[in-house]
Parts: C-alpha cells; structure tokens; sequence
C-alpha cells in the first residue's frame, strides 16, 4: 500500500522527484517501492517518456482501484482514533501563503502545548493544488480561498467547511491622488501600474475579472507571489496593489488600505478534507482550533 500510494504521487504530481519531494521520501526509495511493486504484479506500472514518466494503462487502473483501499484503510484509523478518543499522529495540512500567517502558524503551538503526540506537517500550495492534495490523499487538510466567480471545483468526497470571509484592499501610497478616498473602484485605477501575482494564480484571476466592467485589462507591470513583495513596491512607488487583510503586514505611515467597491474584493477562506476523515479526533481538534482563530478574526 506504501508503494501504491508512491505511485499515485506519481500520477498527481507528473514525475518521481516532485512525487518525492511532497511524500518526504527520496527519489530513489519512490522509484524502488515501484518496482518492488511492478515485480509483485508483474507488469510495467511506469513509461518512460522524454525525460520524464508516465503512468501505464495498467498502473492507472491499479491506483484507481487501490484509492478505494487506502480510503478504506483510512476511514478504519479514523474510527479507531475516535473510538479511543486519541488527538495523536500526524496531520499533513496544505494552506495557502496568507492563511499560513495570519490563521495557522497562531494555533500550532497552542495545538503543541495541548496535544504532546500531535504532529502537524504543513505544505505551502495554490488552493488548486491543495484541493487535488486532500482529494488524491497526499494530504489530509487544506485550507483555501475562493475569490467571487473564479471558478473552483471541489470533487464530492470532499468536504468544505467556511472558515471566515477576507476582504482584500486596494494598497497606495499615501502620497497617491486616491489615497484620502473613502473607497476606489476599478474604473478610477483604469490606468494604474499593477503589482500582481503571477499569471495562472486564483489572486491574478479575480484582479482581472475586476476589470470586467472597465473595457480593458489592468496595467500588470511587476508580479510577485508574496504580498509582503507587493507592499514593498508599493512602498517605492511602483504601483498600486490587492492585498489581502488575513496575515497582511503593518502598512506603516507610507501606505493607506482602500476598500474597493463595484465589485467588492472578497474571498472565502474554507477547509476541505475528505469525508473518510470525519470521525478523526485528529482533524477535529485542528478543525476546532482553526473555526476558534477564524471567530477570533471577524470584527464584531
């Protein structure tokens, strides 16, 4: 089952090494427990293809049909945990970078302190990934974002619990002509220099679909995936920016948050894990204290 699951690392993540590197192993002992596999079922489970591999026929039926084992499998640990009432083991988490700041690393050493056999291994990841993450079984929690109408897929096994709604600012300097403004809309920033995330992110889909209404894109002249970048060439007078306030840093006097209205930019930052977890102790007491964060963080 070990070896199963290295090679449906395999297939999610398109390669020996990347499978490698999200399971914590290497890639040799990966490419080992498949052909310990391969010598157990006797057929060829990889294809070598350029420099990469690929998955064979054969091997793509085996991981579809082993996923409903290993779902299995975990289901039963999760019951028994529960039955023991145990908040002991390891939780893989994958969180997106803001969420990592402003909502997880807050409650991992209260977490810790609570519970001595807990162990939370976090991976960083774009909420699409993390989705497939939970969804494949390489992780057992994600915590995502979901920006107005980008589009986001959530298989059915899954499930989503709202953990709290983030409002996104306009950032300017406080020299900016906009900057005593009570809010700014898209079409008065219709010819701003944008600081952006990179092409293909949830962030830099929602900023275009901002501009849905403006008749032409936005001006994206630098991108960044940090938002502590963002704030930073706003800072040096590079351009304006969209950030979000969950795990968003002091502005300082040089900078001023407006509220963009027509649309308004929010988000909803949920959890996602797979029904066969349910019943863990385990995930319910990570569930618990990440609701207690998200209370914590929406203004009465």
């Amino acid at each position: 089952l070990e070896a199963v699951t290295s090679l449906r690392a395999v297939e999610s993540y398109g390669s020996v090494v990347a499978a490698a590197q999200a399971l914590g192993y290497t890639p040799s002992a990966i490419s080992q427990q498949v052909k310990r596999l391969e010598r157990q079922t006797g057929v060829d489970l990889l294809e070598r293809v350029g420099r990469g591999v690929v998955l064979t026929d054969q091997a793509r039926t085996l991981v579809a049909s082993a996923s409903r084992v290993l779902n299995d499998l975990e289901r039963i640990e999760a019951d028994l945990r529960a039955s023991a009432d145990a908040v002991s083991g390891t939780l893989r988490l994958a969180a997106f970078s803001t969420a990592t700041r402003g909502l997880i690393a807050p409650i991992v050493a209260a977490l810790h302190a609570a519970y001595p056999l807990l162990e939370i291994r976090l991976l960083e990841s774009e909420p699409w990934d993390a989705v497939d993450l939970v969804a494949s079984g390489q992780r057992d929690l994600g915590v995502v974002h979901r920006w107005g109408g980008v589009p986001f897929a959530v298989p059915d096994h899954l499930i989503v619990t709202h953990l709290l709604t983030d409002t996104a600012d306009v950032i300017v300097r406080a020299d900016h002509p906009l900057a005593d403004r009570a809010y700014v809309t898209p079409a008065l920033l219709a010819d701003a220099e944008w600081i952006a995330t990179p092409e293909g992110t949830i962030c830099r889909q929602w900023l275009m679909r901002m501009y849905d209404g403006v008749g032409r894109p936005p001006r994206i002249t630098h991108q960044s995936m940090e938002f502590d970048n963002h704030l930073a060439l706003v800072r040096a007078g590079l351009g304006v920016a969209l950030v979000p306030r969950l795990g968003r840093s002091e502005l300082g006097p040089e900078l001023v948050a407006l509220p963009c209205r027509e649309p308004v930019s929010q988000r909803q930052v949920l959890a996602v894990h797979r029904r066969s977890m349910t019943s863990s102790p385990v995930l319910r007491a990570v569930m618990d204290a990440l609701r207690d964060a998200a209370r914590a963080l929406v203004p009465r």
